[in-house]
């Protein structure tokens, strides 16, 4: 394990699902489509656990887990074991791509999620902050994924057939029913009154779709 977290890898979500999250390699993280994996990847042509990456003191390996749609590194298959170099991309089946970087010197802090509302989003460590209280335990994957989307659009509304698409991807998305998104919803409200029940965060906009009302932070 990595000691100093400012030091530590990052793998940052480029094209696919994840886009814009990050994850600190500080320890194995395990990629798939199974929920218990580090790195969930809501996709079915990921395996349920498809790759890993494992911290050594020569750096990071990336190693495919027996992966029926694979693992590419740089466009290269990887079929063993690889050593990761800084700037490197992961890709993850058809379905995702990552970025690898040594640390987080060269990511800009705008990229870790607005800071002037009462809700903030930590794109890095996938945390969330609601009148500095943290949300604990985490939110899921999927709930974190459609905060993010909404996020990324602050202040206007979201059609409910975007948010679907965006959240679970185009190809998951045709089998995503309206009472899948609104169960989701109702469960990501839950999770946010549970922790400031005063302020409405998402709010169903009828005929119109989602939007996100994050007013600034309190004094």
């Amino acid at each position: 394990m990595i000691g100093n977290l400012e030091e530590a890898p990052l793998l940052v979500g480029q094209t696919g699902p994840l886009k814009g999250d990050r994850w600190v390699v500080n320890k194995v993280l395990t990629i798939g489509r199974e929920m218990t994996c580090d790195v969930i990847i809501p996709d079915r042509q990921v395996s349920r656990f498809h790759a890993r990456l494992i911290p050594t003191p020569e750096g990071i390996i990336l190693e495919d887990l027996g992966s029926k749609n694979g693992v590419h590194c740089n466009g290269t298959p990887v079929t063993g074991k690889v050593t990761l170099q800084d700037g490197d991309t992961v890709q993850i089946a058809l379905a995702q791509q990552f970025l690898y970087l040594t640390s987080d010197a060269t990511v800009p802090l705008s990229d870790f999620g607005d800071i002037s509302g009462r809700l903030r989003m930590d794109l890095r460590s996938r945390s969330v902050w609601v009148n500095n209280q943290a949300i604990d335990p985490p939110l899921s994957a999927l709930q974190f994924q459609v905060l993010r989307v909404l996020s990324d659009h602050q202040g206007q509304v979201v059609d409910r057939h975007q948010l679907v698409s965006e959240v679970w991807g185009d190809e998951e998305a045709v089998g995503v029913s309206d009472q899948a998104l609104d169960a989701l919803l109702r469960r990501l409200r839950d999770r946010i009154a549970a922790v400031d029940a005063a302020h409405a965060y998402i709010l169903t906009i009828r005929g119109h779709g989602i939007r996100l009302d994050n007013p600034p932070a309190l004094e």
